[in-house]
């Protein structure tokens, strides 16, 4: 059993928590267009409050630790580890949650290569507990908005996880995806679910617009975020995401298995 003296040593270590690799000025710039509601940044959440630049510096800096100094604006952020494990073990206990009542749970990533492990290994812990993982729209088109133009990409599955993919440079079931922050794939999902009379997910399980969309729509949903996604932690704050875990999303793949065991050992999930 990974104790929280030694995950906090990793989380260190790997630079998951700690001096971080993203920059501040890149933070800064997702605060302010976050404050102009820039839909980029967003993620699909409509926020209640103004939430101006000010307001997002003092709260990521009460949810992750970041520097609440504005005239700080070069540097790397720091991620308070303490944090990172207090939004680690409220993640648990929602799993805990919804494996005590089987519930059905999506998973969605939009950092599929970073991230995809992570989810992989709880969605095959919460499947052997008798939740049902969906897997809705297998195949259908999203059409999202990059800075390239529209682009259309497909919804696809790997152990359990949602991810988008372009259309014809895949391999069946390999982890290649794309990175987004669009919540248009949850939204296509949970329409797929709703037209077809499925189940509908009583937990989400993600980051970026995974989270926020489906969060937005109602559903409890909880997953990572990165000193630069305002959106999740403003949600969490707001009441409309669960729980908000702040962490370097964009390290090893590899770095991220030991949180995975904390996890599933906290909710009493490890097979």
């Amino acid at each position: 059993m990974l104790s929280t003296g030694a995950l906090r040593a990793h989380l260190l270590a790997a630079r998951l928590a700690g001096p971080v690799a993203t920059p501040r000025e890149t933070s800064l710039r997702r605060y302010r267009l976050f404050a102009a509601r820039d839909p980029r940044v967003l993620l699909g959440l409509d926020p209640e409050g103004a939430w101006g630049e000010r307001d997002l510096l003092r709260l990521m800096a009460d949810k992750c630790g970041v520097s609440d100094d504005p005239e700080q604006v070069s540097g790397f952020d720091v991620i308070d580890p303490e944090r990172t494990l207090e939004a680690l073990d409220a993640f648990a206990r929602c799993l805990a949650r919804v494996a005590e009542r089987r519930a059905p749970v999506l998973f969605g990533t939009g950092h599929p290569h970073r991230l995809l492990g992570f989810y992989a290994g709880l969605a095959d812990a919460l499947s052997a507990a008798g939740c049902a993982v969906l897997t809705p729209a297998q195949g259908r088109c999203v059409d999202i908005t990059t800075r390239f133009g529209v682009r259309t990409y497909n919804l696809d599955y790997v152990r359990g996880v949602a991810l988008v993919r372009e259309p014809g440079v895949r391999v069946p079931g390999s982890v290649t995806g794309a990175h987004t922050h669009s919540p248009l794939p949850v939204r296509a999902v949970l329409e797929e679910v709703v037209e077809s009379c499925g189940l509908l997910p009583e937990l989400v399980v993600g980051d970026h617009g995974w989270v926020c969309g489906a969060g937005q729509l109602g559903i409890e949903a909880i997953g990572l975020a990165d000193t630069d996604d305002p959106a999740l932690f403003v949600g969490e704050a707001e009441g409309r995401v669960a729980v908000a875990v702040p962490l370097d999303d964009a390290v090893r793949s590899d770095y991220y298995r030991p949180l995975t065991r904390y996890v599933l050992n906290r909710a009493c999930l490890s097979q």
